[in-house]
Formats: structure tokens, sequence, C-alpha cells
């Protein structure tokens, strides 16, 4: 009889009985007896795992089996998901289309030192280092580039800063807007660049050259423009640039420019008067607040159940004049004076003991030792002193310490936008938007962009890696907007105690329940923005292989997002982690 061997397999038996369904496993063997196919049940698989059934069919299809921990290997790993979530926001605010409507490669470079300023702010030739840690290189096809590369892609950039400024104005200004314009200083390393000279350091960096640059943004703090000046212009001398800029360069013929009374004088005011559609809103000094106080023009009675007046002076034709009185910044201001006073006055104590003990004797040496005190405290305008050989007397001015104090709270706005266009409430709002724009400045100088240290010796590569920190706090306005219910940040700004624009903005209920419990209504924790961008990090892209497949290529698997990340994620469109950009090809 003849008897031929067969191959084994796991048969699965169904059989009903009343309303349940039974399912067998059998291990059996196919053979061939006398030319008749037959088969033999060689065990009961049925009380084995359903993992362990699979992998017995697996093992007799020819499949090599191994241990879990020896199936892959983990070759490369890179943080992923903050490189998506920042590009994809990129993308969605079309931004790599407005650098220019062309794909290039100083294209995506520029893409990549946006996506690196938000990320790691480093120098040039760190960053481009950083870039093949993450998943940043690969998805733009950057992991030959160089720091030549960047160089010329920053002068590719400045190229078309023009172009770029005129169709973000496009989106963001238009006839009768609010411009807001504010200036600041950046201290410059080195001394090379033509742009770095010394000026009024705002960075309290003593021996440091710097730069100026002033920022141009709409009125809810998305910068639009920025010109770089050398670090000795004066604020007010940046005006007229940026006047030109909005006329010429923009198309726009009735706008509102918004200024602090640092840059808009009363010298930049008048130029402002003889250009045709053209108006301001700024504030006086506090000279000037004096004297219509003495005219008479203010009467601080007045504002013991109001806050807020229009008023007109002859000193200010055509103009009108919005007094305000914040009595949470007179008690501020009487808290600030009194503490300083009090800390000159010790100094100055000490002073006149240490002439009366004879240990400071020369008039000379006495003014020194006086002049550091000055300095020091900036209150001399409210003492008196008398110096002698020997000798040394002071006494604190109370006149002028009065005078003073009666202007405490008060503030004034000027503005040539006429009543019909904007009242007097929202005249303050617009002239206290302003601070909008000092968060931005503080984002690029400190908090996220970092513009500082600047290396770069040539005048064109200082403006350029300006105006790439400036792109890039473009594109984190738009993020901190779509994240504000994961951020500390108040989702519903705005609000007033009594609904007055001069008293100082109340947190919103629900931002104070998320500082209180650090928890979202949906029990998420809050973030700030550094530490959000760093719980997305934690979501990488892996480079897997197969050790005993070795003819299989390696193949690329991302970190499951948690609830929270998907929902971060969906914020800012991006529901899919494959890349975004172009890839190199693989074999």
């Amino acid at each position: 009889m003849a008897k031929h061997e067969g191959g084994l397999y796991v048969a699965e038996i169904k059989r009903r009985y009343k309303d349940r369904v039974y399912v067998t496993h059998l291990l059996r063997r196919v053979y061939r007896e006398n030319g008749k196919v037959k088969q033999q049940t060689l065990g009961n698989l049925s009380h084995l795992p359903p993992e362990a059934i699979e992998a017995v069919r697996a093992s007799l299809r020819g499949q090599r089996l191994v241990p879990v921990e020896q199936a892959v290997e983990v070759v490369k790993t890179r943080p992923h998901g903050h490189v998506a979530a920042v590009r994809a926001m990129l993308r969605k605010l079309g931004l790599h289309e407005i650098l220019d409507p062309r794909p290039s490669f100083q294209r995506d470079l520029v893409e990549a030192l946006i996506v690196s300023r938000l990320l790691h702010p480093q120098p040039k030739l760190p960053t481009v280092s950083w870039w093949a840690t993450t998943t940043l290189a690969e998805d733009l096809g950057l992991e030959g580039a160089t720091k030549d590369d960047v160089y010329f892609a920053l002068d590719w950039l400045l190229a078309r800063q023009a172009r770029i400024e005129a169709r973000l104005a496009r989106r963001h200004l238009s006839e009768r807007s609010l411009v807001l314009y504010d200036v600041t200083s950046t201290y410059y390393e080195g001394r090379h660049c033509p742009l770095a000279a010394f000026g009024h350091n705002r960075d309290g960096k003593r021996g440091k050259r710097q730069i100026v640059f002033g920022l141009l943004t709409d009125r809810e703090g998305r910068p639009v423009a920025v010109q770089v000046y050398r670090g000795n212009t004066a604020d007010p001398k940046t005006v007229a640039d940026q006047v030109h800029k909005l006329r010429e360069r923009f198309g726009l013929r009735q706008v509102v420019l918004v200024g602090d009374r640092g840059m808009l004088t009363q010298a930049r005011i008048d130029a402002l008067k003889e250009i045709e559609g053209m108006a301001w809103i700024s504030a006086l000094r506090a000279p000037a607040l004096r004297q219509l106080m003495d005219q008479g023009l203010i009467q601080p009675s007045l504002f013991d159940q109001q806050d807020l007046a229009e008023i007109t002076s002859p000193d200010y034709p055509g103009e009108r004049l919005v007094v305000c009185r914040n009595p949470y910044l007179a008690e501020e201001r009487r808290r600030k004076r009194q503490e300083l006073l009090d800390a000159m006055e010790a100094d100055l104590a000490r002073l006149a003991r240490r002439v009366a003990a004879g240990r400071l004797k020369r008039r000379e040496k006495i003014g020194e030792a006086l002049g550091r005190i000055l300095e020091k405290h900036k209150m001399g305008k409210h003492f008196r002193w008398e110096i002698g050989e020997g000798r040394f007397a002071y006494r604190r001015d109370l006149t002028s310490i009065d005078q003073e104090a009666a202007l405490d709270g008060f503030y004034v706005i000027r503005t040539s936008v006429p009543a019909e266009q904007l009242s007097a409430p929202e005249v303050v709002l617009a002239y206290k938007s302003l601070s909008h724009v000092e968060r931005l400045i503080r984002s690029i100088k400190g908090v996220v962009t970092k513009v500082r240290p600047i290396h770069h010796w040539t005048e064109e590569r200082v403006r350029a890696h300006v105006f790439l920190c400036v792109l890039a706090s473009y594109v984190e306005w738009h993020l901190r907007e779509a994240w504000a219910p994961f951020l500390f940040e108040d989702e519903e700004p705005g609000g007033h105690e009594d609904g007055s624009p001069v008293r100082p903005a109340q947190r919103s209920e629900g931002a104070q329940a998320k500082a209180q419990t650090r928890r979202t209504p949906e029990g998420w924790e809050v973030h700030s923005f550094r530490s959000l961008l760093d719980n997305l990090a934690t979501v990488a892209r892996h480079t897997i292989r197969i050790p005993a497949l070795p003819d299989v290529l390696p193949y690329d698997r991302v970190t499951t997002p948690d609830a929270f990340q998907r929902e971060v994620f969906a914020r800012v469109g991006l529901h899919s982690l494959a890349p975004a950009g172009r890839q190199k090809a693989s074999a």
C-alpha cells in the first residue's frame, strides 16, 4: 500500500448547537494513500490562546518566528510632532507661497530657518546641525545643506522682503485701518557690522553696540513689516520711512498710525498733518500734561466720578484730546515714587555721614559721590542740596513732589481721527493696543524667536536675520491663537472693570480658572507655549528594521499621539503626521 506524506495545517471547525457556535481548532496532516487524499488529526489546539494558534499557522506557512524583543530594531528616532505642527501652521497660512509661489531649494531653506527660530533658535551653524536631529531636514530634502547655503538663503530672503511685506499688508491692512508702530533696539555681538553703533540701550548693556528696528503690525499685533536702522538712530527719525512704506509700497492712502509719545513727537505730528489722509493716535508728554492742568483745562475734581473726558485746546488745533485717569496707575506711581525717594534719601544720608565724619572732604569728591546716587535713583528733581568743602546738606523738594503727585494716574491721548470714525473710548483702546506690539517685541528679543545673539558682519545679513525672526513671530502669533485653549492665554481678552477702557483689562473667568487649576475644562494640562512644543516633540518618527529579514528595507513609524496631542494637532489642521514636504526618494 503506497502512502505519501503531505503538509500540516490548522483546521477551523464550527458547529452550531442551539443558539451558540462552537469553534474547534485542529492540527491536521494531509497525505495521499493509494491515490486518495486523506487527512489525519494530530492534535486539538482549541485550548491555546488565539495568538498562539495564529503563531502555529504562521510557522506552518514557513514564516520565521522570533521573540518580540528581537523582532524589530529601532535604528533611528527623530522628534517630529513639534516640527510637523509648526510646518502645518506655516502651510495653512500660505506663508511658503508668500515667500515665493515657486518651490525652490532656497524657499525650503527659509522655511526650515523659520521653523528653527520657533523651536530651536541658535546661530546658523548649530541650526543646520539641529535640522538632522529632527525630521525637518529629511522632510524638506535638506540633508546636505551647509552653512553657506543658509547664508545664500538669507540673501534670497532679503531680496524678497519688500514683496513679502506687501503681500502681508494686503492680507492684514486696508484703508482706514489702525496700524501699530513701535521701535526697539537690541545689542550686537562685535563691532564689524556698519549698522552697529552706540545709542540709547534699552537692554541695559553698557559698552555694547546695538541696532535699532521698527515694527509695523495690524491692530491685533500681527507683524506686517520691519525696518532695521543704525544703532544710534532716534525713534522719531524712523517715522517718515514708515509713512512712505504705507503709502507708496502698500498703496494705502488713508490709515491711522498709532505710536507712543516718545516717537510721535510734535515735529513728527506736524509732518503728518501735511499728508492728506494720514491720521494718527499718540499721547502727550508729562510737561504738556502739566501745562494743560495749569491752564485749567484739566480739572482733577471732575475725575472723582469719571475716568475719561474729551477736551480741546488752542495749543492743539484740529486735534481731539482724551484725558484719562487710572486710579490703579495713580496708586502704583505713588508707591513707586515713595520707594525711590526713600532709597535715594537713605543713600544721601550715608553720604552726609561720610562727610560729617571727615572721610570725604573735597568738594569735587563729594560731587562725584552725589552724581553716582543721582544716576542710580533718577530722583534728583525732587531733592535740593548744598555742597562745600567738607560740607554736604540735602532736603526733599516737597513742592516738586506735590506737583508730580497731582499728575499721578493722568494721561492724555491726542488724535486727529474724527469722532464719527472713533469715539473717545475707542481712541483709548486703540492707543492701548500698542501693548500688542510690545508683546511681539518681547517675543522677538528673548521669549521665543530670540533675535540675539547677532553675529552677522554685513548689513544685509543683519537685516535678513531680523526679518527672519519677524516671519517666525508671524507664525507664532497664529499658533498662539490656534492653541489658546491649551495655553495660559485669555481666550476672551479685552474685558474692563465697569466697562471702562481706561481701567486695566480684566482676565476672563475661563483664563482665571486655567491659571488656578492648571487644567483646561476638558481636564488637560495647561501649558506655556514652549512646554506645549516640547510635549509635541515627544511624538517621534522611528526608523525600524527587521533583523530576521535582511532583504526588507527599513521603514518609518510615527509615535501614536495621545488624545491631547491629537486635539492640538487638529487645531493647526494637522490630521496626519506623514511628511508635509518633499522627501528624498529611497531605493
